[in-house]
């Protein structure tokens, strides 16, 4: 059990049954179930117009090659936040947006949220959060991306997935709301 205390009044929980099946957390002052906390983040693969290219970042002084990523807002979709960190980070605009998949990444206590997204245009303009950015053709993005990284996992399998299928990236989701 990750949780061991109420988030609202510190009570220690206790596992009982839940209605949907399993253990689950429960607070015996609350009279509630308490479900996991954590934070949510978007996680990006950018590649160019052409498909030909990624951009890779690098942020606070650490000079590895990193993804754009954020966290999503209260009462803001994955999606949006994808779209709004891609245009914050780098001036760029996002002319397609595709979920990926998740995975959580413990060190943080965050649920990141992959998705492949291409730029309308490579014209970057780097906000202060970016020490350096570039792009990258695809094959040299593996080879200079965080070794070991969630990022390079995620970079990978999307790499993966469009030498394999071409024309995967049609099936996007929506594009940018008008």
């Amino acid at each position: 059990m990750a949780m061991r205390y109420c988030m609202e009044c510190g009570t220690a929980l206790e596992l009982r049954p839940h209605h949907e099946g399993g253990e689950v957390p429960f607070c015996p002052v609350c009279g509630r179930f308490r479900h996991p906390v954590y934070s949510t983040a978007v996680i990006l693969v950018v590649t160019d117009p052409a498909g030909e290219n990624v951009i890779l970042i690098q942020q606070y002084g650490r000079g590895k090659n990193i993804l754009v990523a954020g966290y999503v807002d209260q009462g803001e979709s994955a999606e949006d936040a994808a779209r709004r960190e891609l245009r914050e980070e780098l001036g760029l605009t996002a002319a397609r947006v595709r979920y990926h998949r998740s995975e959580y990444l413990s060190r943080t206590n965050t649920l990141m949220l992959c998705f492949a997204v291409t730029a309308d245009g490579t014209d970057v303009t780097p906000n202060e959060e970016i020490d350096a950015c570039r792009w990258f053709p695809l094959e040299e993005a593996r080879r200079a991306i965080l070794p070991g990284s969630l990022a390079a996992k995620f970079l990978n399998e999307i790499l993966d997935e469009m030498s394999s299928e071409p024309g995967r990236a049609e099936y996007e989701t929506s594009p940018a709301p008008k």
